[in-house]
């Protein structure tokens, strides 16, 4: 797989919320890496992407932009190989997210989806939360106000008018959890995975990690959380990852509450890049002997 040539795709600047400079270095160091292999990587950003043809047979990419993701869907149904699936980015928006992890078992917390014009009255009944965390539904958080703690029904119903107004027809609903709040990177098919504590890194993008507060370093299992993240990257189709998670002050358990598509990987961007680029080649590997398979 000499002269390998691979387009690779950056993420807009509009998805990269106080991360633009840290999604473009995951970038570049991951293309840097697939050239010391001996690849061709031609960069595109998504502009180029929507408004001209890619030629190459290979994708890997950051995307965002709804068109964007449409029209690498377009190309993997053509044949294409794209990495991460834009099937899988679209499967990472929050009610997507939220009906998948939940249908495959994936520990997650108890979560309503609801419509933002409707009284959320008969959608709270039966549930035993009050606190809890309104996030859109139709996309990732670009803006601040995406995602809300509110601690009463009141303020979640006017938070719901807030969206509503926005344009935002639907919101994903989630119980506030307490515990220890854990951010993890990770990419399938490898060794690797990083997780830490977000504040003894001083790392956020909207400053909502605060809510929880400090870590106390409730013992958890790494290797589990490892496997439950690779997982959860399988049921939502994507190989590179992260996300957050809560470690239960009251029963220990682990509980996915967010899961994105390639995350700007800021704390591990030197370490991760090497095993991304792996994960790329390995999967365009894979479709290179599956198209000789079908050829034969």
């Amino acid at each position: 797989m000499n002269e390998l040539t691979i387009a690779g795709i950056r993420r807009g600047s509009r998805y990269s919320p106080n991360h633009v400079g840290n999604d473009a270095a995951i970038f570049q160091l991951t293309a840097k890496a697939l050239r010391k292999r001996g690849c061709i990587v031609n960069e595109y950003s998504e502009t180029d992407l929507r408004c001209n043809e890619i030629k190459e047979n290979f994708i890997f990419n950051m995307v965002r932009d709804w068109e964007s993701v449409y029209k690498l869907q377009k190309y993997e149904n053509e044949g294409k190989a794209v990495i991460n699936s834009a099937y899988g980015i679209e499967s990472c928006t929050r009610e997507k997210m939220t009906r998948l992890l939940l249908q495959n078992d994936i520990p997650h917390p108890q979560s309503l989806i609801v419509r933002t014009a409707d009284d959320p009255a008969p959608a709270f009944q039966g549930v035993a939360f009050h606190n809890c965390w309104i996030k859109r539904g139709d996309f990732h958080a670009i803006h601040r106000e995406d995602v809300t703690y509110v601690r009463n029904r009141e303020e979640a119903q006017s938070i719901l008018e807030e969206f509503a107004a926005r344009g935002i027809d639907v919101a994903v609903i989630n119980e506030h959890l307490t515990g220890d709040l854990v951010k993890f990177y990770g990419v399938t098919g490898g060794s690797f995975f990083y997780w830490f504590y977000p504040a003894d890194h001083n790392h956020s993008k909207f400053g909502l990690e605060q809510i929880n507060g400090n870590a106390k370093g409730i013992p958890f299992d790494e290797a589990r959380l490892h496997c439950l993240c690779n997982k959860a990257a399988n049921v939502l189709n994507i190989h590179v990852y992260g996300g957050d998670c809560i470690v239960s002050d009251d029963d220990g358990i682990t509980r996915i509450i967010d899961f994105n598509d390639w995350p700007s990987f800021a704390p591990c961007r030197e370490e991760a890049a090497p095993h991304i680029a792996e994960r790329i080649y390995s999967l365009i590997s894979e479709s290179c002997k599956k198209e000789q398979r079908i050829l034969v």
